[in-house]
């Protein structure tokens, strides 16, 4: 399994030490945060975090943590953002 370790400088994401590429945020904002940073994914969840940061609730907070993977239920299909990249998936 693979392992993630999520930290969380200044507005940047890093994953296992490389800075994740967000074109799609309009702004960069820590949030709210009340975990302790690295933060290390267990197995079997998934780390979210909302594209509005500065008010997003997510896995960055204890109160809603890491989603288990039986509750992720959806399928990708289509991509429709960003433009350039609109397609079946």
């Amino acid at each position: 399994m693979l392992q993630v370790k999520v930290c969380l400088q200044p507005c940047t994401v890093y994953v296992n030490g490389v800075i994740l590429d967000e074109p799609y945020l309009s702004e960069k904002a820590f949030g709210e945060c009340d975990i302790e940073l690295p933060y290390q994914v267990p197995d079997n969840r998934v780390f979210v975090m909302g594209d509005h940061r500065s008010v997003s609730i997510d896995s960055r907070s204890s109160s809603v943590g890491c989603i288990a993977d039986e509750y992720i239920i959806g399928k990708v299909i289509l991509r429709l953002w960003p433009w350039e990249c609109i397609g079946i998936v």
